[in-house]
């Protein structure tokens, strides 16, 4: 049996055993708890460090990291923006990423947005007139986040745009277009006229409407012809492949092998093909005299490409960018091959074009006037 005998003195409790008559030291709760932070402080000190960064920008219209554009598309977004910050002195910017979490974010992704933002310093310093859209291409997300001088009051329209015009397109991977549309209902919204039309005259915004009227009934009209033609083709090749075929020894009507029949008499490379789906055999047979007639049927899409060893449609290639291009260097990029036939594998590089000059030149200065924003605008998933 335990006795308490005494008061406890400075933290403890003098605690006797009644067997062996030994005086033993017990905690306090107030003095555990104490050791217990101690420790979880310490731990918490030792864990390695996360710092959120940011990309420094390359240019002041179009930062394009996940290489979402090409060349001229980039170029006709940064001609519009040039446009409005030209005519009207707002500093509107356009920003691509791969993952936030490149830069060390892992949450949502208004407050990276407005970090970025308020670290370029987006817009006039004064006025805080600023825009940027920002696309997270894998994290499949994006804002527009708005200088602090608008308040709330583009929160609305910027979700409205983000809702009906860009994530739409960008359900069907078309973030160019997605990222144009976007570019040109902003600007509308900012100044109620369209890129080129800005300051134009009555000639000029016919032309204007005409085009997008036409540019939107071509969206409109375009996937439903592709749709008509790609079934058409797809029902000729069919015809065409599964046509009878006669012996080229007897004339006997040949037969068309099941899937699982075919295989015994292809190539290893060639089933491997099959798996990949980068190409489709049929094999027939005739049967009076066993001829065997083997056919390919290359897939319209695939990533895989023909191996330079074994030829088999069986490559496929990694890219992986060493260096980003600027406006005043070229970039590299290493491209892996691996060929899933023969296990051949190689890399070559290959040179990145520089930046555009034309951006960094033009529009009156080359770094943003130092604006912020105060989380204002408005983001969207898709």
């Amino acid at each position: 049996m335990i006795a308490y005998c005494g008061q406890p003195k400075l933290g403890f409790h003098r605690i006797q055993d009644n067997i062996g008559g030994h005086l033993a030291p017990f905690f306090s709760y107030s003095d555990f708890m104490i050791r217990i932070y101690s420790y979880l402080f310490a731990l918490l000190l030792s864990l390695p460090a996360y710092s959120q960064t940011y990309p420094d920008y390359t240019e002041l219209y179009v930062n394009d990291f996940a290489d979402l554009l090409n060349i001229i598309q980039e170029q006709a977004i940064r001609e519009d923006l040039m446009e409005l910050r030209e005519k009207r002195g707002i500093e509107f910017t356009v920003v691509t990423v791969k993952l936030m979490s490149d830069y060390g974010h892992f949450g949502e992704i208004e407050p990276f947005a407005t970090g970025l933002f308020n670290y370029w310093g987006i817009g006039d310093a004064l006025k805080n007139d600023g825009v940027m859209m920002l696309v997270s291409r894998y994290d499949r997300k994006m804002r527009i986040e708005v200088g602090s001088g608008y308040g709330n009051n583009l929160n609305a329209p910027m979700k409205r745009i983000i809702d009906r015009t860009i994530t739409p397109i960008f359900k069907n991977d078309e973030y160019a277009q997605g990222i144009a549309s976007g570019v040109e209902a902003v600007i509308y919204e900012l100044v109620g006229e369209y890129p080129g039309e800005i300051d134009g005259s009555t000639s000029q915004k016919i032309r204007g409407f005409l085009s997008r009227a036409l540019t939107a009934l071509k969206w409109a009209i375009w996937p439903i012809a592709a749709g008509i033609l790609g079934l058409a083709t797809w029902l000729y090749r069919r015809r065409l492949r599964y046509k009878k075929r006669r012996c080229p020894i007897d004339g006997t009507k040949m037969q068309l092998l099941a899937e699982h029949w075919d295989d015994q008499h292809l190539k290893d490379g060639e089933r491997i093909e099959e798996d990949l789906k980068s190409v489709d055999y049929d094999v027939w047979l005739c049967p009076k005299c066993e001829h065997l007639t083997i056919e390919a049927y290359k897939a319209w899409f695939t990533p895989y490409s023909a191996c330079r060893s074994c030829g088999f449609k069986t490559l496929e290639g990694t890219t992986t960018v060493l260096s980003s291009a600027t406006t005043s260097s070229t970039g590299l990029k290493r491209i892996d091959y691996d060929c899933h036939n023969c296990s051949e594998q190689y890399s070559i590089k290959k040179v990145i074009p520089r930046v555009s000059q034309s951006s960094s030149s033009s529009g009156g200065g080359s770094s943003f006037g130092g604006g912020s924003s105060s989380g204002g605008g408005a983001s969207g998933s898709w």
